[in-house]
């Protein structure tokens, strides 16, 4: 594995082809209630990744660009502190980064997502670069490679902003950086907690929703359920996952995709 910026331009030149995973790491800055630190998303995603690049074949080719610390995050900016584009210029940022992968020779990408705000930009991006140069843009949010073993179903699926797993995983990665003594279990209010299989912020029939909307601390989930152990297994978990994509990102006859139309 290299990274992009290590290369100078003409190595770069003779380096990058069709075969390269081009592989960046996406996350944001905001509030993570009373016990997380506001980068909690990137440092999750750029661990992640690492620990999937640790258990990738040594004969696939990874090119690994700078990651973007700053996504979309307009639900969060009730709070000090979130920093945030809004999802139209999220979009344009990494369109336009993806159309230099592309111009360098790439036809291979992934982004590996450690915050749902980016979800929609990565859509509308991913189908730009698509449309216009006949990539293979990977959308590759975390949380959606499947449900870790031992883990609560019910917490997995309520809560999802700073709640069991990104405290698992911070008391893993960044133990010195989690206020251990602020951990709650951040129960939902104001929105409808009463187990409906269908409506609910992140629900299969979602609703736009503010932090706020969650918990008056602008999380929700069990956070005082999280151990450093269990983020130890999280990590294990997802990095497994998150290097079967890259192999399989890798493996793909990108030939059989139709040409781009311009």
């Amino acid at each position: 594995m290299m990274r992009w910026q290590d290369f100078t331009s003409p190595t770069l030149d003779r380096h990058i082809d069709d075969t390269t995973v081009v592989v960046a790491a996406l996350g944001a800055v905001e509030q993570h209630g009373p016990h997380l630190p506001l980068d909690t998303d990137t440092v999750i995603a750029e661990a992640l990744l690492d620990a999937a690049l640790e258990r990738v074949d040594s004969s696939l080719d990874v090119v690994l660009l700078p990651p973007m610390a700053i996504g979309a995050s307009d639900e969060h900016k009730s709070f000090a502190g979130t920093l945030g584009f809004d999802t139209a210029t999220v979009a344009r940022l990494l369109e336009t980064v993806g159309a230099d992968v592309a111009r360098a020779g790439g036809r291979r990408l992934v982004w590996l997502n450690g915050h749902g705000g980016n979800r929609a930009a990565m859509d509308i991006a991913g189908l730009a670069l698509r449309r216009r140069f006949g990539m293979l843009a990977v959308k590759c949010t975390y949380t959606r490679l499947g449900a870790p073993p031992g883990g609560d179903v019910g917490e997995l699926a309520r809560g999802f902003h700073g709640g069991w797993l990104e405290t698992a995983l911070m008391l893993h990665l960044a133990p010195d950086r989690v206020h251990a003594d602020r951990l709650a279990d951040f129960r939902a209010s104001g929105l409808d907690d009463s187990g409906s299989a269908l409506l609910g912020p992140e629900g299969p029939a979602s609703f736009a929703w503010l932090s706020e909307d969650l918990n008056p601390e602008g999380v929700i989930g069990n956070a005082a359920a999280a151990t450093a152990e269990q983020g130890a297994r999280l990590v294990e978990f997802y990095a497994d996952r998150i290097a079967g994509v890259l192999a399989e990102a890798a493996a793909l006859d990108i030939e059989a995709f139709t040409p781009a139309r311009g």
